[in-house]
């Protein structure tokens, strides 16, 4: 059986035009800084965005982590929603990596605002640990996919400058944001300290992140990157992945937004769903029926042609990207309606 693969953004494959880019990279040692197409990858991020600098990691992880780093010291303070990504799904590398502490937010669908974050800022008693860094994530992933906007952006920032907070974007998925919103990603670059930026999820490269900040940032960033282990030697192979799909891709995502919002009015009407989040962006989160379970419900929809994965409570996750078909837009309707519990 040939499945349509839901489960995450993550499991795209290259495309002939990305993987020839990829045999035909000019290559170097990059722990030397001597990769000619890891050099450009890195110096489009940078520019996109504004900033003077960006490093090419293996992952977004990675690049959250170093970039909690630069910004904190043991004994620190990071200010984040509850829902982030590098408090639920960064094994606690906050802790480990950097020694740092964390105040959660409760936002909405993952989305924190100015006022919360003032409410947030420690006094600096020396009980507590001292607030220097906000993290915001866009799209927010266990918020449904949903997305800020520059506005929203702009109060932050001046909360962060009045009370001087680093401010960082874990930006895996900005550019599903950014495909709704028009904004620009110089705008976006104004407001943040450092921005990471995902290749290998909806912009379809097989793997890496980017790390982008200001040139002192960024050089600090590659010794800490060589000790976690994510020195890369010919790292251009991979590079020349991100840079196809920075030039080709972004454009893409609008269809993959589309999509979930289509599958998302479907769910609405079928009887197993309690209900679903906001669908801003390609994400999708529903919650099931309390008489069906959530493992009970992908084994179903694996024996219907469907992966996905639960996520959380009884919850379950799907996830649209470039590997989706026309012809399997078609068919996700007909399965969901036919699913009977």
């Amino acid at each position: 059986m040939k499945y349509i693969n839901l489960v995450s953004d993550t499991v795209t494959r290259p495309c002939s035009e990305m993987l020839k880019a990829m045999m035909d990279a000019t290559v170097g040692d990059d722990v030397f800084g001597e990769d000619p197409t890891v050099n450009k990858l890195q110096s489009m991020a940078a520019e996109m965005f504004g900033k003077d600098a960006a490093l090419f990691c293996p992952s977004g992880t990675m690049t959250n982590q170093i970039a909690i780093k630069m910004h904190t010291e043991p004994l620190d303070d990071i200010i984040c929603d509850v829902d982030s990504h590098i408090y639920q799904s960064e094994t606690g590398g906050y802790a480990f990596h950097s020694g740092a502490g964390v105040t959660l937010i409760q936002g909405q669908h993952g989305k924190i605002n100015a006022d919360q974050i003032k409410s947030a800022v420690k006094p600096g008693f020396d009980w507590q640990t001292t607030s220097k860094l906000v993290v915001l994530e866009n799209t927010c992933n266990k918020g449904g996919g949903s997305y800020y906007n520059l506005n929203e952006v702009k109060d932050i920032a001046d909360i962060c400058h009045k009370h001087q907070l680093k401010l960082h974007l874990d930006g895996a998925r900005l550019f599903n944001a950014l495909v709704e919103t028009q904004e620009k990603t110089q705008a976006w670059g104004q407001y943040f300290d450092t921005v990471s930026i995902c290749l290998s999820k909806g912009l379809g490269a097989p793997v890496g992140s980017l790390l982008i900040g200001e040139h002192e940032t960024i050089r600090k960033a590659r010794r800490f990157r060589k000790v976690m282990g994510g020195g890369m030697r010919q790292a251009g192979f991979m590079a020349a992945a991100g840079i196809y799909a920075l030039e080709n891709n972004i454009p893409k995502l609008k269809i993959d937004n589309q999509r979930a919002l289509e599958i998302g009015e479907i769910l609405k009407t079928c009887s197993f769903t309690k209900e679903i989040k906001p669908v801003q962006s390609n994400i999708i989160i529903f919650e099931l029926q309390e008489y069906i379970q959530a493992d009970d419900f992908t084994t179903m929809l694996k024996s219907n042609g469907i992966l996905a994965v639960p996520f959380g409570g009884n919850t379950i996750r799907f996830v649209f990207h470039l590997d989706i078909s026309d012809e399997m837009m078609q068919q996700i309707p007909q399965i969901l309606k036919s699913l009977s519990f």
